[in-house]
C-alpha cells in the first residue's frame, strides 16, 4: 500500500507539473507580398523639353507643376505597381555648374544618417555630351536612388525616387533591383535636343 501511495503521489505531481508548462511562443518575422513584375520593355519619352529618354512601359511620365521660375520641364514618373514616384527636375544652366552639382550632393547628404552605404556610378557618355553620377543609397532611406546628368554647359537634370511606404530595405530589394535596371536605361538613353 505504501508503494501504491508513493506511485500515485509521483503520478499526480508529474501530471500537475507537466500541465503547468507554458508553451513558448516564437514570433514569426513579417512577410511581404511578392511582386510579379513584367519583363522590361521601353518606349522613348519626348516632348517640348530639352531632353528625351527611354522609360519603361510600366511607368507613366507626367508633367510636374511649373516652378516659381517658370520651369515647365520637371516630370513626375509614376512607378505604377512599385508604389513610388521618380521626381525628374530640369534646369537650363544659368549659374556655375558647381552650384547645381553641390545642390544635388546636398540632397544625397540629407540621407547619409540613415544610409548604410552609398554606391555611386560615374556616367560619362562623351558622344552624347551626357555626364553625371548615379547614387544608390542602401539601407532604410526615404530615397534609394538619385542621379544627376548634365552636358556641363547648358542643361542639368536631377532625379530622386521616393516610395509611398515606410522604407524597409530588406523587403524592398527585389523592387529596387527591378527599378535600378529601368533607371539605368533612362540614364543611358537620355539625350539633349
Amino acid at each position: 500500500m505504501g508503494k501504491l501511495k508513493t506511485f500515485l503521489t509521483i503520478s499526480i505531481l508529474t501530471i500537475a507539473t507537466s500541465s503547468c508548462e507554458e508553451e513558448s511562443y516564437i514570433p514569426k518575422p513579417p512577410t511581404y507580398l511578392r511582386l510579379e513584375l513584367p519583363d522590361h520593355t521601353y518606349k522613348t519619352h519626348t516632348d517640348d523639353c530639352a531632353y528625351t529618354f527611354d522609360i519603361a512601359d510600366l511607368y507613366e511620365v507626367n508633367a510636374a507643376p511649373v516652378d516659381q521660375n517658370g520651369n515647365a520641364c520637371h516630370k513626375r514618373i509614376d512607378l505604377g505597381p512599385l508604389n513610388g514616384t521618380a521626381y525628374l527636375r530640369y534646369w537650363k544652366i544659368s549659374e556655375p555648374l558647381a552650384y547645381y552639382i553641390n545642390n544635388a550632393n546636398d540632397e544625397i547628404d540629407r540621407h547619409k544618417l540613415k544610409a548604410t552605404n552609398i554606391v555611386d556610378k560615374q556616367i560619362i557618355r562623351a558622344d552624347d555630351k551626357v555626364y553625371g553620377t548615379f547614387f544608390e543609397l542602401q539601407g532604410n532611406v526615404a530615397t534609394p536612388y538619385q542621379f544627376y546628368l548634365t552636358d556641363s554647359t547648358d542643361n542639368f537634370v536631377y532625379c530622386e525616387v521616393l516610395f509611398n511606404s515606410t522604407p524597409n530595405y530588406d523587403s524592398l530589394i527585389p523592387t529596387l533591383d527591378y527599378l535600378e535596371r529601368d533607371l539605368m536605361q533612362l540614364v543611358e538613353t537620355l539625350k539633349w535636343k
